[in-house]
């Protein structure tokens, strides 16, 4: 078991796994039997789940190979439409012009992403207790109008500590869903940029005055439900009343937080949909007997990873799309 967890903890941080029921991954040994493969790119807000979804299916359905590799949702579009992978991992909207190119989309769950920080920056308490309104998130990530902790917390100090911004080296549905929140895209945001969301997440954790944004499951744990360590989550000032209300303090633990998605007290964006996508529907059998699973056997494990499941009629929309 230990193995397998080191295992599974060090795909992650590649972001590359491989699923197959067989022992090892080794050829079948009936030559009867014909191996199926599944590819999948994309979002690292999808990848977690995905590799959930294949190690249960793998066990009634031991034929089916499943490659799962994270690189943001715009790798996983761009592998989807080349023909690169079979299916691509997505966490934003389509454009009007991705979606003339064809590309179909399934909706599995919903996530958000969070304002990050370093746990021990020095001015955490009063940004526990003030929060940060949605125009003041706009002048950190993307006007660079509010540059110092201080300044964003009207207070003075002889030595102001700079925020130092950190956003998406590669286009990420993450970096789309934070900007649109104030009304942006990921283009105008400004910062260093680091790839990936393990990139942004280790970044924040070594700089004390960082600032960043993260998917959920980069920020709690799924299996205690508590903050992963050296980062916290900057609470935002929903009403803009200067001050972090009972009703918006829900960052606390995972299935708080995620309930407040549910409920829509966390705002949408940069709560979003996650999704499939394939270049036209797919006529391949065995990718939508997959499909089919995850709408329907598969949500019992949607909550239990740390996302949020859609509502009962939206899945069954999904579920009456594969058969159109």
């Amino acid at each position: 078991m230990k193995q397998r967890i080191f295992i599974l903890l060090t795909a992650i941080a590649l972001g590359v796994t491989t699923f197959s029921g067989k022992p090892g991954g080794s050829p079948n040994p009936d030559p009867s039997v014909t191996t199926v493969s599944i590819s999948f790119s994309g979002a690292f807000a999808l990848y977690p789940l995905v590799q959930t979804w294949a190690a249960e299916y793998n066990k009634t359905h031991p034929d089916i190979r499943f490659d799962i590799q994270a690189g943001g949702a715009g790798k996983g579009l761009t592998d989807c439409l080349a023909g690169a992978v079979d299916v691509g991992m997505f966490s934003r909207e389509l454009t009007d012009a991705e979606k003339a190119k064809g590309v179909w989309t399934l909706a599995l769950c919903r996530d958000a992403v969070l304002p990050t920080y370093n746990a021990k920056n020095a001015n955490a308490k009063s940004i526990q207790i003030r929060g940060v309104k949605r125009a003041e998130f706009n002048s950190i990530f993307a006007d660079h109008t509010i540059t110092t902790w201080e300044q964003l917390l009207g207070t003075t100090s002889k030595s102001p500590h700079k925020i130092n911004v950190y956003t998406r080296a590669d286009a990420a549905g993450a970096a789309d869903s934070w900007a649109a929140f104030f009304g942006k895209k990921q283009e105008n945001l400004k910062g260093l940029g680091v790839s990936g969301d393990p990139g942004v997440a280790d970044a924040v954790r070594k700089d004390l005055n960082a600032i960043g944004y993260n998917n959920t499951l980069f920020v709690y744990d799924p299996k205690t439900g508590k903050k992963l360590p050296g980062i916290d989550v900057v609470p935002i000032d929903v009403n803009g009343n200067g001050t972090i209300d009972p009703d918006e303090n829900f960052y606390d633990n995972l299935r708080i937080f995620l309930k407040a998605v549910n409920d829509g007290k966390y705002p949408s964006p940069p709560a979003r949909n996650l999704y499939f996508i394939t270049k036209g529907k797919t006529n391949n059998k065995d990718i939508l007997d997959f499909f089919k699973w995850v709408l329907t056997d598969g949500q019992q494990f949607v909550s239990v990873a740390g996302y949020v499941a859609l509502p009962k009629g939206t899945v069954q929309d999904q579920i009456k799309k594969l058969g159109k």
